[in-house]
């Protein structure tokens, strides 16, 4: 008996021990004189978010013994690896020129520290778990020196923290070098140098709820936040413009067709091409385990972007809030397994009574596989780079035993509820023994054209949406507005809806049964569209390298693949409800 509680306890102590520890506002409060915690995290290039490298992998100045910070799986995943450093605050006590270490530079860390200020080379720290920012040196061209055989590199020896408190609490914090304390770094040479920095204390009003909200006023400009509303208001018109204009006339020309179907006209009937597939529009889809298994990923993917929307309008997520979306990721995702195993069983035993394990399988593995090896590709080029994004060992145990004792149990356990829950697909009309021709179809009627149709409108309607989420994956730009990300998520399903039922209204009209997997594809077309754009973006950045490169398109490879199942998913759903409701409409006439 104690073996199985041990057993059943384990997968959900493994689940906690993903959590973000969270500090409450009694942690956060000091008295004069207590050390407030400080750690360096991660140096790398400004132009380069994602690729990033560990503090001391630039020759500063470290401490005897390298302690690294306990974090979370998040914080693992995002790159960050805090760790002890030399420099001391004490919470209220300023500091004047107080001597952080003597450092003896032989040529190649002096060509270090400039190969890093040529390619704007930043670092992180987190005091107090505030983050804040500062560069390694500066750059001073040709035209301003006075020799004029520049440029010259200067590495930044002096500091100055500038913290704001109020009452026993932090606020805020800034690093700020003196551009007039440096040392020259042009020639490969060894140097002496001393690093020093200044401590200074001011009190402020802001409250300590409030400390956070500086990280999303530092990229919201006035103006580009009006820009950026208009442009989100013009797209909620135009699509539910268009969706209104779409609906209305094919309702009108659906009204149409049932009452030339129902007056049993002749000419009038052989307009009406739809009605003669009620014998082979419900035949069983072609490679039926995969269709099932695309509706079980994407019902997933889509409950993980509902619960991703709800966190973030609850304040659990918040702009460096170290690890926790990536952790939420994680959670989240092998939770929702169960969801995955119900949906793609259910639909499955529908219309077959066995082989449902099939299609629960291939759901586990159909966006969760590409995930796994594009990871694993993207893992040994930043092993090979030495960079922070390349996950330890231990961390990739911890994820295959949480993935092993829980999401495929939880996957399990869906499939064969589904399974038992399980209802006779119930079809308005019999299907025939075999499948009626299908008509010569032009271009633009074929997959193709349809699916360039159905992507391109969504896409035209969430594109200025899609830049700013961009600008916050893969720059320094923060998007802090939820709502406006989840309104724009809302209209993309209903354009994806709205575009889907059409498609396959006219797709029937034309005689043409096979519509299952069109719609999938369809539905998805507009991932396709996303991806395009991913490309564009990143020729207009200034991104380069190929850690970077590999990072930017690995990742939106595949947070478009998941927009793909989701969307596919959507789309096969709405077509499905409205196929039925029509031959229903067909047979009550």
């Amino acid at each position: 008996m104690g073996s199985m509680i041990s057993q059943l306890v384990l997968p959900f102590h493994l689940l906690l021990m993903l959590g973000v520890s969270l500090a409450s506002l009694h942690d956060h409060r000091y008295n004069i004189g207590d050390e407030v915690p400080l750690f360096v995290n991660k140096v790398g290039p400004l132009n380069n978010p994602s690729e990033t490298y560990q503090y001391y992998y630039l020759p500063f100045c470290q401490p005897g013994e390298l302690l690294l910070e306990k974090e979370s799986l998040g914080e693992v995943l995002n790159g960050d690896r805090l760790t002890n450093t030399l420099y001391q605050l004490k919470f209220g006590v300023e500091k004047d020129g107080v001597v952080l270490c003597h450092k003896k530079f032989d040529q190649n860390d002096v060509s270090k520290f400039r190969a890093a200020i040529i390619k704007d080379y930043y670092y992180q720290m987190y005091f107090d778990d505030l983050p804040f920012w500062g560069f390694v040196g500066k750059i001073e061209d040709e035209l301003w020196t006075l020799n004029g055989k520049g440029p010259k590199y200067f590495l930044f020896k002096h500091v100055q923290f500038d913290v704001l408190y109020n009452g026993n609490q932090v606020i805020e914090i800034h690093a700020l070098s003196d551009p007039n304390n440096v040392v020259d770094i042009t020639e490969d040479i060894d140097l002496n140098v001393t690093f020093t920095y200044n401590v200074r204390w001011n009190e402020t009003s802001i409250p300590f709820k409030n400390r956070m909200a500086r990280y999303s006023r530092a990229s919201a400009k006035p103006v580009n936040h009006q820009v950026h509303w208009f442009s989100i208001i013009n797209s909620i018109v135009i699509s539910v413009l268009l969706m209104t204009f779409f609906a209305v006339s094919m309702m009108q020309r659906l009204k149409n067709d049932l009452r030339k179907w129902s007056s049993g006209d002749e000419e009038e009937d052989k307009e009406v091409g739809w009605k003669y597939l009620h014998g082979d529009v419900f035949r069983c889809p072609p490679n039926m385990p995969l269709l099932c298994a695309v509706i079980g990923a994407g019902t997933q993917l889509l409950t993980l972007f509902c619960c991703l929307f709800i966190l973030a309008f609850l304040g659990v997520l918040y702009p460096y809030n170290r690890g926790t979306l990536l952790t939420s990721l994680v959670i989240i995702y092998t939770l929702t397994s169960a969801v995955a195993g119900y949906s793609s069983a259910s639909f499955y035993s529908q219309f077959i009574e066995t082989g449902w394990e099939r299609s629960v399988t291939f759901s586990a593995v159909l966006f969760l596989g590409p995930f796994l090896l594009m990871q694993f590709f993207l893992n040994s080029v930043a092993v090979s780079f030495g960079a922070t994004l390349a996950i330890p060992f231990g961390t990739i145990l911890v994820i295959i035993l949480v993935y092993t004792l829980i999401a495929i149990p939880l996957l399990a356990l869906g499939g064969i509820i589904g399974y038992r829950r399980r209802s006779e697909f119930q079809a308005p009309s019999a299907t025939k023994k075999c499948a009626r021709e299908i008509p010569s179809l032009a271009w633009y009627r074929k997959t193709p054209g349809q699916m360039f149709l159905a992507g391109l409108l969504p896409f035209s309607a969430i594109v200025v949406e899609l830049h700013q989420l961009y600008s916050t994956l893969w720059g320094y730009k923060i998007s802090t507005l939820p709502g406006i990300l989840f309104f724009m998520f809302i209209i993309l399903i209903l354009l994806t809806v709205t575009l889907s039922i059409g498609l396959t209204y006219i797709q029937l009209t034309v005689e043409d049964h096979e519509w299952w997997w069109r719609s999938i594809f369809r539905g998805g077309s507009t991932a396709i569209f996303m991806f395009a754009y991913s490309i564009y973006f990143y020729c207009k950045s200034n991104m380069s390298g190929v850690l970077q490169t590999t990072i930017f398109f690995v990742y939106n490879t595949c947070i478009c693949y998941a927009f793909f199942l989701t969307l596919g998913t959507i789309s096969l759903r709405a077509s499905l409800m409205f196929t039925r409701h029509i031959y229903h409409a067909v047979k009550s006439e």
